[in-house]
């Protein structure tokens, strides 16, 4: 029996779609699968009681035999905050431990949640897990040129042995040559091992312009009747137009983000393949960008976050979105499968 503990350092590496990829391979190889998230922060009721959200989607996608309460030990909720701050919620750390323990296949899949630290609070975290007997981390980064070496490197010094090797994550097309070429050999040199690296595939970071609407809380200023649209890609609009007009050229199916107050990045997003406008900062636009946008067919939405806080919740949204779909997971698996030596892996 085998466990690894699948974590991160750097936000939104798309771990959880990485762990289900591989859950999805190694029952295709025959082997027995059991899988766990010890900490989970999407709490959701199912038949009574609370679950981890990714937890349940797992439960069902990998056709888990174990109880579901069993995969999701634990979930953050104001309740379990108040508890561990007053001291009451004790020796969770352990119970945890012994639900790891507890689950018998070939192959244990341990999901991290935000990164390696969070747990601590209640006792347990990445560290923690890593060091258990027959336990091995693997890090999930997201490719961000000398920021995800950063990350590794600095991952490699926490976890030291128990650290079993690394899948770099969500490469752009561009950066694969550079990533297979000349940031893989030197993380081998460095004594760390690589297992993959994945693209960034964006059929999986599609999501409909009304479940953006419904998650940012925005208010549809135009195109009501238009939210169905698929946006495929996400552009700040924060550049000078002239460049930000070569851009939005370049990017097909997008939704831009920007000011209220910015009606020329406005009006050169409708010029282009847009699915829609996020404004940011609860302003609404001008009536001539009104205008073009319901000649273009363009929906815009009113958000009252600024830039940096609707950005950090579409990245929350597109990691969920990615593994609660089951019309994906053919998707998932064959990225997984076509990017990520699962042999080298396994064998650890």
């Amino acid at each position: 029996m085998k466990r690894f503990y699948i974590g991160s350092i750097g936000k939104n590496s798309g771990k959880q779609v990485i762990t289900l990829g591989l859950g999805l391979c190694i029952r295709e190889r025959g082997l027995s699968l059991a899988y766990i998230k010890p900490v989970g922060r999407e709490p959701v009721y199912h038949e009574g009681k609370l679950i981890d959200a990714d937890a349940l989607a797992f439960h069902s996608a990998l056709g888990l035999s174990e109880p579901l309460k069993k995969t999701s030990p634990l979930v953050y909720s104001i309740d379990v905050m108040r508890k561990a701050l007053s001291g009451k919620l004790k020796n969770q750390g352990q119970k945890i431990v012994r639900d790891i323990s507890s689950l018998k296949a070939d192959v244990v899949l341990i999901a991290g949640t935000t990164d390696i630290f969070e747990g601590s609070l209640i006792g347990i975290n990445g560290l923690k897990i890593s060091k258990m007997e027959r336990t091995k981390a693997i890090l999930v980064e997201r490719y961000q040129t000398e920021e995800t070496l950063d990350d590794i490197l600095a991952g490699r010094e926490l976890l030291g042995r128990t650290l079993c090797g690394v899948i770099i994550n969500r490469v752009p097309g561009e950066s694969m040559n550079e990533v297979k070429k000349e940031v893989v050999p030197y993380l081998e040199k460095k004594k760390v091992k690589v297992f993959g690296v994945v693209p960034e595939e964006k059929k999986l970071s599609a999501v409909t312009v009304k479940t953006l609407a419904d998650t940012l809380g925005a208010r549809v200023v135009c195109g009501e009747e238009l939210l169905g649209g698929l946006v495929e890609n996400f552009s700040i609009g924060a550049m000078d137009v002239t460049n930000a007009l070569k851009f939005f050229r370049r990017t097909p199916n997008k939704a831009v983000i920007t000011g209220a107050h910015r009606a020329d990045i406005q009006m050169a997003a409708l010029e282009t393949s847009t699915r829609c406008i996020i404004l940011t900062g609860g302003l609404l636009p001008n009536d001539v960008i009104i205008g073009k946008a319901i000649e273009k067919s363009v929906p815009i939405l009113s958000v009252k976050e600024d830039t940096f806080a609707t950005v950090d919740r579409i990245e929350a949204l597109l990691g969920k979105a990615k593994v609660r779909d089951p019309e994906r997971l053919p998707l998932i698996k064959a990225l997984v499968n076509r990017h990520v030596d699962i042999d080298k892996l396994l064998v650890g």
